[in-house]
């Protein structure tokens, strides 16, 4: 395995155990209101064939996400309450798609709902990914550039782009190719690739740390 990918160093490095016993990853799986999170059924399916999974919405992504049709049979779906369970209950946390709000109150620590709360008791020896997606010039402002900068210098996380696949923390977005030519960087990663990503990062961490 080459030991020059990032994904390994940060492994290797961070020495993260999750479970002496291998089993199924444990993942909570989080959705922002913003347009994406029209994809956070497909997201849950690709995640939901090599993990157990438990999810967690913002108030505002109900207004994409129709919790009672769309997900696959005996998902837990968690609103309200159960941050000390979930915060035990989780190997790895996903946040996708992450939304420039709640960026903003992760970084500024406020706790005013179930996601934060949990983001913000979340124990950092455990991975923890985001996909952002916000418009183009949300994604290029400076203030977006220094949330970013902050959770890298306080969660000592590696921002990496999608090319270098394996343990990530913020996914970078991608082109959005409904905008034809005028197309630009904001939309979150498609799920297959989020899904890919997490699960090639935990592969790593067994391999190097199987105890």
């Amino acid at each position: 395995m080459d030991c020059s990918n990032p994904a390994i160093t940060k492994a290797m490095s961070e020495g993260v155990r999750l479970h002496t016993v291998p089993r199924m990853p444990r993942i909570l799986l989080a959705a922002c209101g913003c347009i994406d999170a029209l994809k956070f059924r497909l997201l849950c399916l690709e995640f939901s064939g090599w993990a157990k999974i438990s999810v967690v919405f913002t108030k505002s992504s109900l207004r994409f996400i129709d919790t009672e049709s769309l997900f696959p049979k005996g998902l837990n779906v968690y609103r309200s309450n159960s941050a000390n369970e979930l915060l035990q209950w989780a190997d790895i946390m996903v946040i996708a798609p992450l939304s420039a709000h709640t960026l903003a109150k992760i970084v500024g620590g406020i706790c005013d709902d179930l996601l934060t709360r949990i983001v913000q008791a979340w124990d950092r020896k455990k991975p923890f990914y985001v996909a952002p997606s916000m418009h183009p010039f949300m994604w290029k402002n400076p203030f977006t550039e220094r949330h970013l900068k902050c959770i890298e210098e306080e969660h000592d996380i590696t921002i990496i782009t999608r090319k270098e696949r394996g343990s990530m923390t913020v996914i970078e977005p991608q082109e959005d190719e409904d905008k034809g030519e005028e197309c630009e960087i904001g939309a979150m990663v498609e799920p297959s690739e989020i899904s890919y990503t997490v699960k090639i990062a935990h592969e790593i961490i067994l391999t190097y740390y199987p105890c």
